[in-house]
């Protein structure tokens, strides 16, 4: 279709010929299309298109007109401005069908505007062009709305932004709109808190991910850089995980317990910066005492800054955690963990450089920080009142005693990569992290059965008439542990090797005995940390520390002299030695807890003999399981304690003020026998709270108020 109009009369050598030919010619320089007609055979085309173009709207109107006559109707005219359609049906034909006045079909037709339906607007397709309207009720084509990435949609709509688009920009806007305004801490928070089963799924998320980091890179570098590289890699890494326990300082549990907030954030925070730059600072030592080299230095130095941010983190994750919003902390920790992943992966791809990787990593992460779990906290926790110097100083004293157990216990279990680092090649790093891999996996299944069922037990433990069901747990966990270390050594001889051979691009058949072993110490490794958790239960924990210093001596020499002689073979059978030495003592001191507790319920052990009390957490009141505790919940009461106050009572008044005050003061801290049994009674109902590592309290009920020491003493007498 045509959309230039003739502009003038024509003049010159042929207009009489082709009156359409000065109408080209003038708005020729006026045309926007680079192609506009110029010569004889364009113009010929041209005049082509149009006497097809008429011919067809002939052809049309006739069968309309044809269609109408057949009806009875009069011919109607379908544009505004054009001649009828008896004009054009009624034109004569030549010897092909055409009509002779086609010439004057054209004229009129290029003569008036190309209008499709009657009161539409004008659609301008091409600047300094008339308008064209195309469809009916259709909007201009300059404000036509445009989808992604500028485009329009099929049905002329924006197309609708995806899931992680609405997400981004929605938090970027509520982030820069709180700085801008009063701050961070002062917005209101707009996620709920108390979501159980959204806090199981994204805590999972988030600890699987994190915990996936490690083996999935191990396995990047040693396809793209190859197996020494990815030794020096795993060494590093096993380094910033031992020096990740610096930084965390065994708070984490403490502080997603401290439901009174004794200690502030803010001090909780200051620790945390505080702990990190002391794991910095240790890891930049070892660095140089260990001499290493341009690349080994940049490769540690990038992942202990990666772990540093992730110790940082971890103290504002425990702050959603505190106000039961623990699902918002695994977010965090796994949009982290993927993007130091994918960061890594990629920097690792391009530069081939595992060293810059490892800084890349350490900066993703810091970004990460920044942009997500600072604001994260800080939004949607209440705003926490200023850090204290004193406060600070007493929860480094706090957290000391679980901090030197952890420490300990990863020490040793990290003992034998050390030594082979001066004794062995660095892919010897490789293929012992790639045979632990399977065996950590071990642990972290039984970790997701029996964490669910750390409450159950501390109920059992609280009440004397379920202690048996206590053992019993016991016996079924270390069962269960047994099986599932079958069933991966199963899996580990079936298709594991060859899956573990394909992904890292090396043999593994030749460790499968290796393999078996490492699987063995991880099931002992799966029961010495529960039997640990359970050795918390009981609030006997800082003899365990005990326990692994005599383990650590052990680590000391043992690995060292089986890895000089047999290489890596020794470090893992090493290590199988060391964990089941450090698995008889924990049973030695399970067993101990338990005759100690028999005896006491017995009467045979010394009066001042101590058993393990719940601590002291808040508001709750320690829970007396030993001694008169345990016998007054038994319903028998120490006829020490009973023979004052029946001697009180006798004497009634009679007793001398200087003597008698000690009595009514013992008589007042002494329950009577029904009092006794109706608190341990309430005691055997009451909520119990337990936090992983942290403290286990009994809600203490109201005391009831004794009777003065006369009223006794005048009932008996009356």
């Amino acid at each position: 279709m045509n959309n230039y109009e003739h502009t003038g009369s024509s003049t010159g050598k042929h207009a009489a010929q082709r009156p359409d030919l000065e109408r080209v010619q003038l708005n020729a320089a006026e045309s926007p299309y680079p192609t506009a007609p110029r010569n004889v055979r364009e113009e010929q085309r041209a005049a082509a298109q149009r006497e097809r173009a008429a011919a067809v709207a002939e052809q049309a109107a006739q069968s309309a007109a044809t269609a109408q006559a057949a009806l009875g109707q009069q011919p109607t005219q379908a544009i505004p401005g054009q001649q009828p359609t008896e004009t054009i049906g009624g034109a004569r034909r030549g010897k092909h069908g055409r009509a002779r006045n086609a010439q004057q079909v054209r004229n009129n037709w290029d003569a008036q505007p190309t209008q499709a339906v009657y009161g539409q607007q004008p659609t301008q397709a091409i600047p300094g062009q008339q308008p064209t309207a195309a469809m009916p009720g259709a909007q201009a084509t300059e404000a036509m709305p445009r989808g992604k990435h500028g485009k329009r949609s099929r049905n002329g709509k924006p197309r609708k932004k995806s899931f992680v688009t609405r997400k981004v920009e929605a938090w970027c806007s509520r982030v820069l709109g709180a700085v801008s305004g009063d701050g961070l801490a002062e917005q209101e928070a707009e996620y709920a808190s108390g979501r159980t089963t959204r806090d199981y799924v994204w805590n999972t998320v988030g600890v699987g991910l994190w915990g996936m980091v490690f083996p999935v890179l191990t396995i990047v570098v040693t396809q793209l850089a190859g197996a020494e590289q990815a030794g020096m890699f795993s060494l590093a890494f096993v380094t910033a995980l031992l020096l990740m326990f610096v930084g965390n300082y065994g708070v984490r549990n403490f502080q997603a317990s401290d439901l009174d907030e004794e200690y502030s954030f803010a001090d909780y925070q200051a620790n945390r910066v505080l702990t990190v730059v002391i794991m910095l600072v240790t890891g930049i030592t070892y660095c140089k005492f260990r001499g290493y080299t341009d690349q080994m230095w940049l490769m540690s130095l990038g992942v202990y800054l990666y772990k540093a941010v992730d110790a940082l983190a971890d103290v504002y994750e425990g702050r959603l955690q505190q106000v039961d919003k623990l699902y918002l902390a695994g977010i965090s920790q796994a949009f982290r963990s993927a993007a130091a992943l994918i960061g890594f992966s990629l920097a690792l791809l391009i530069t081939r450089n595992v060293g810059v990787s490892s800084i890349v990593m350490a900066v993703i992460a810091a970004i990460t920080f920044v942009v997500f779990t600072f604001p994260l906290a800080q939004l949607e926790t209440p705003k926490s009142r200023s850090a204290n110097a004193k406060r600070v100083i007493g929860l480094l004293k706090q957290c000391f005693p679980l901090f030197v157990a952890l420490f300990m216990y990863n020490l040793i279990d990290n003992m034998p990569k050390f030594v082979m680092e001066g004794a062995l090649s660095y892919d010897n790093q490789l293929y012992y992290n790639a045979l632990y891999f399977p065996a950590h996996a071990i642990l972290l299944t039984s970790g997701f059965i029996y964490k669910p069922m750390l409450l159950k037990m501390a109920n059992a433990w609280a009440d004397p008439t379920k202690r048996k069901k206590f053992d019993l747990i016991i016996v079924v966990m270390f069962v269960i542990i047994v099986a599932i270390t079958v069933v991966v050594a199963g899996a580990m001889s079936w298709f594991g090797l060859a899956i573990m051979s394909f992904l890292y691009g090396i043999d593994f058949e030749q460790y499968r005995g290796l393999c078996f072993v490492m699987l063995a110490a991880g099931g002992v490794t799966a029961g010495i940390e529960f039997l640990y958790q359970v050795i918390t239960v009981l609030r006997r924990q800082r003899a365990v520390t005990k326990l692994y210093l005599i383990t650590f001596g052990f680590s000391l020499f043992v690995p060292v002299l089986l890895v000089n002689f047999t290489g890596l073979p020794g470090a893992v059978i090493g290590y199988l030695i060391v964990m089941c030495i450090l698995l008889v003592l924990l049973v030695s001191e399970y067993a101990s807890i338990r005759m100690d507790l028999h005896r006491k319920l017995t009467g045979k052990a010394a009066p001042d003999a101590e058993m393990p009390r719940a601590a002291r957490t808040g508001a709750m009141a320690p829970v007396q399981v030993a001694g008169a505790g345990e016998q007054a919940a038994a319903g028998v009461v120490p006829q020490a304690a009973v023979a004052p106050m029946q001697a009180q009572a006798m004497a009634g008044g009679a007793v001398p003020q200087a003597a008698g005050a000690p009595m009514r003061a013992a008589a007042a801290q002494q329950a009577t026998a029904a009092q006794v049994q109706r608190a341990a009674a309430q005691r055997a109902v009451a909520p119990i709270s337990w936090t992983a590592g942290g403290t286990v309290g009994i809600v203490q009920p109201e005391p009831e108020a004794p009777e003065p020491a006369g009223e006794e003493g005048e009932d008996d007498n009356g």
